[in-house]
């Protein structure tokens, strides 16, 4: 059956930033496509609801602390994966942050954070993931979360615009060099969803104006962004590699 290619049965999938917004989201929608899950943060006080709420429904999960920016802290969650679930096949590289400022006011200090988590955890996540996959003989999905401020960019920005824009290069390199292991990585680059990056500002006039001037006339729900992580997971997407896959209600196209 059609539906069958998008089952995630037998996957073991690791998201990282779960603790909240896209990641919990996405947590959820993968487990109910059949994926055993590890929930990543570095706030694990939130993961166990999370964790609770999957197993409720009939699923697997588990909950693993980890900073994105220490490797050492990613290998004991990838360990901790192997020891309940077995190797990590999927995964959903989704933890970032971002300082909306004018470039002229961007300490070096603020700048390098937003580079450390978006980047540099993404390239980490990716890196142990990948070589975990070579070492078992096994494929798998990385999907690393970019942004449409990869591909285009608004004011006060800078930082989060420059280091989406290099996970979704990353992602093309990853895709190059991996895919002879018969490892997939694409990107996905979402609009505008609330989250609680950005609650403070949709919340204001000038977010509800913003809003107001989108194509759509809405932001994103973050549930709409399952469907093409689960098809970039699985077989459905088995040709799909070195992808962006842009989820924004057409707000790419006025902003690329």
């Amino acid at each position: 059956m059609t539906t069958d290619l998008f089952s995630l049965s037998g996957c073991v999938a690791l998201v990282t930033g779960a603790s909240s917004g896209i990641g919990r989201v996405l947590a959820r929608g993968l487990a109910d496509a059949g994926a055993k899950v590890i929930a990543v943060a570095r706030r694990s006080d939130r993961l166990g609801d999370l964790v609770g709420e999957i197993e409720q429904s009939g699923g697997s999960a588990m909950a693993a602390q980890a900073d994105v920016t220490d490797v050492d802290s990613i290998e004991r969650a990838f360990d901790a994966a192997e020891r309940a679930f077995g190797t990590v096949d999927v995964v959903v590289s989704n933890a970032g942050i971002t300082d909306a400022r004018n470039f002229l006011k961007i300490e070096p200090a603020a700048r390098d954070a937003v580079f450390d988590t978006n980047l540099r955890g993404v390239w980490n996540i990716g890196q142990i993931a990948a070589r975990r996959l070579v070492e078992a003989k096994r494929t798998g999905s990385i999907i690393n979360v970019a942004s449409v401020l990869g591909l285009g960019v608004q004011p006060g920005l800078a930082s989060y615009c420059a280091s989406k824009g290099a996970v979704i290069q990353l992602t093309r390199s990853m895709a190059i060099d991996l895919s002879k292991y018969g490892i997939r990585v694409n990107a996905l680059a979402p609009g505008w969803f609330k989250t609680e990056l950005n609650e403070e500002f949709f919340d204001s006039p000038t977010g509800i104006e913003r809003v107001a001037q989108m194509p759509a006339r809405r932001l994103g729900k973050i549930e709409e962004l399952i469907g093409p992580v689960v098809m970039l997971a699985s077989d459905a997407g088995s040709f799909m590699n070195g992808t962006v896959v842009v989820v924004d209600g057409a707000l790419n196209a006025l902003i690329a």
